[in-house]
């Protein structure tokens, strides 16, 4: 089982050949920011660290050079105003709607890019790697959708919030899981992924999302990423060597706390 730093394990190389990306690109970051989250109740403005959480995910998000502009999709009047406050560009997108990949789709109507990266409200350790990473299969024409994968610490093997992904050898994901996945039917001990839940879609890729049905896979694991590859369209899985937290619930917010307030410790001095 994969041992040390959680959040910063050894991966294996990319399986895509490593291609530049082209520089004409426009590429948007879209921070999904659901006042109604189920699981933690209004956790974008829970404070993290003295601050609320959506404001760290921005400052995050704005150190990522690679994205041409930063944007919240926004659900309320409130997150609205926490936007004015940090000083981020927003949109105002339907409450109702059903996961960040419709939000992303809602920004599309509005502002045209690329590349849409779908960086997800409750993701404040995001990196500028982990934006590299996913512009990575890029280079490939044929590339529609990417996310990213991390090795799976042995606490998480088995916790149906750690969604597990299994890939092809060229990188495709063949499955993502809340279950452990592969099975480990006689015990050698394989390695799992973790699946980090950051996006990069294709302009047309997104635009397709809604208009496919809701699928009995994402009904089942309520993982909308299987509506993708349902429906044949694939996603490709980049690895990084740098976990994230994603924020579900109480133990999570402190967690990511403690780890925010040691990085600025740790901080150099300007």
């Amino acid at each position: 089982m994969p041992k040390g730093n959680p959040l910063k394990p050894f991966v294996s190389p990319s399986p895509l050949p490593i291609a530049p990306m082209p520089h004409s690109l426009r590429i948007l970051g879209v921070i999904p920011a659901r006042l109604a989250s189920t699981r933690l109740h209004r956790k974008i403005l829970r404070e993290v660290a003295g601050r609320p959480l959506l404001a760290w995910v921005v400052d995050a998000a704005r150190a990522c050079h690679q994205l041409n502009q930063i944007l919240v999709a926004a659900d309320s009047e409130e997150v609205a105003g926490l936007c004015r406050r940090l000083k981020v560009p927003f949109e105002l997108t339907a409450p109702d709607l059903a996961s960040g990949t419709d939000r992303l789709h809602a920004v599309a109507q509005l502002h045209d890019a690329d590349i849409y990266i779908n960086i997800q409200g409750d993701e404040p350790l995001l990196r500028p790697d982990h934006i590299t990473a996913l512009l990575r299969p890029f280079a490939q024409a044929n590339v529609e959708v990417s996310t990213l994968k991390v090795l799976c610490t042995a606490e998480n093997i088995l916790n149906p919030n750690a969604v597990k992904v299994v890939t092809a050898a060229d990188g495709r994901a063949l499955y993502f899981s809340r279950a452990t996945i592969p099975f480990d039917r006689d015990a050698i001990s394989p390695q799992y992924w973790k699946h980090i839940g950051l996006y990069a879609y294709r302009k047309a890729a997104l635009l397709r999302f809604p208009t496919l049905p809701v699928s009995q896979l994402e009904r089942t694991e309520r993982l909308e990423q299987l509506r993708f590859l349902e429906n044949g369209i694939q996603i490709y899985v980049e690895p990084t060597n740098h976990d994230t937290v994603g924020v579900d619930t109480e133990a999570d917010l402190r967690l990511v706390e403690q780890i925010l307030l040691r990085n600025q410790e740790h901080r150099p001095a300007l």
